[in-house]
């Protein structure tokens, strides 16, 4: 079953927290499009307000335009709030080894300051998005929990951290937390501009515009690209899971694994373009080969994805077609 089908209490209210995000951005439609009320918070650092624009004059949506490191801003986001979907945090492996402090402000320091105001709150789910960095420089595959290596950058840090904090606010303090080990998540939203932006996006615009994309590396690098339906169905069902397997982590992925040489050709052919790609040195901080072992996240989450890559990037090809055009 996917997430669609999915009842919460009626008046069930939903905080999403980096609301006008890529992730944060559909969390809030799909929660909409059930007819709960959220609440979005977001201060516009990373996200945009056209993601949102659509959402404000829903009666069940309210806005809040703050930011997660001031800790009366979150506190007042968590009042009347039964679930916390924690997506705020600044990502990107290379903007974090150039900006390592700022890093630790925003991502650490601003999710310990919604755990808590959701602890006061007494609120009864706070999912929140980690990330498969954590797995670090680990060889093993398909990368399972409770088998990590060495952190390779700050971001990485950071969400161990927030998967440290999220199991003392099980254990100490009863507050149910979910972590969600994102495993390169794509899909409409997601942004294509950017020295740091995610590949698929921007592979896409670079070859609707006749430019000639870099891949760096030597294109051989693997990744279970997950599609956004996937990760919309991992949070509600983590808003669902049993109190017994909260304080955890959890891979979500599909449990596939695609390397990004062989992308890039799958997106020049449907794009009908032909144009060879640069390729450039290997990005410090990055893993070599990334793919989820998920049945963790479907024993404990009943998550079952139902979009494997295929399916999901004729969908994104679709969606950005349309909006480049």
């Amino acid at each position: 079953m996917g997430y669609k089908e999915l009842d919460f209490p009626a008046n069930s209210t939903f905080l999403v927290t980096g609301a006008a995000g890529f992730i944060g951005s559909n969390l809030v439609e799909a929660i909409l499009e059930k007819g709960y009320k959220v609440i979005g918070l977001d201060n516009y650092s990373t996200g945009k307000k056209e993601n949102i624009k659509k959402f404000i004059s829903n009666h069940n949506f309210k806005l809040i335009e703050g930011d997660i490191v001031n800790f009366d801003t979150c506190m007042d986001s968590c009042k009347g709030v039964d679930y916390v979907l924690h997506q705020a945090a600044w990502g990107s492996v290379p903007r974090s080894i150039e900006m390592p402090v700022f890093y630790e402000k925003v991502n650490i320091g601003g999710t310990l300051n919604m755990l808590e105001a959701a602890r006061q709150n007494h609120i009864k789910k706070f999912v929140y998005a980690s990330s498969s960095s954590v797995y670090g420089d680990e060889p093993t595959l398909p990368k399972k929990e409770g088998r990590e290596g060495k952190l390779l950058s700050p971001y990485a840090l950071t969400k161990k951290v927030n998967e440290e904090y999220g199991e003392i606010y099980s254990k100490l303090y009863n507050l149910d937390t979910y972590g969600l080990r994102y495993f390169n998540v794509f899909g409409r939203r997601q942004d294509p501009d950017g020295a740091y932006a995610a590949v698929i996006p921007k592979f896409i615009k670079q070859l609707n515009s006749n430019i000639q994309p870099t891949i760096y590396g030597d294109g051989k690098q693997s990744r279970d690209f997950t599609y956004i339906e996937n990760v919309i169905e991992a949070n509600l069902k983590a808003c669902l899971a049993s109190s017994r397997v909260a304080g955890q982590s959890y891979n979500i992925a599909y449990g596939g694994r695609e390397y990004i040489e062989d992308i890039y050709y799958k997106l020049s052919e449907a794009l009908e373009k032909d144009i060879e790609p640069e390729f450039t040195v290997d990005r410090k901080g990055d893993i070599k080969h990334s793919n989820a072992d998920i049945s963790k996240a479907k024993s404990e989450l009943n998550y079952n994805p139902e979009w494997d890559f295929e399916l999901g990037i004729k969908e994104a090809i679709v969606w950005y077609k349309e909006k480049l055009i």
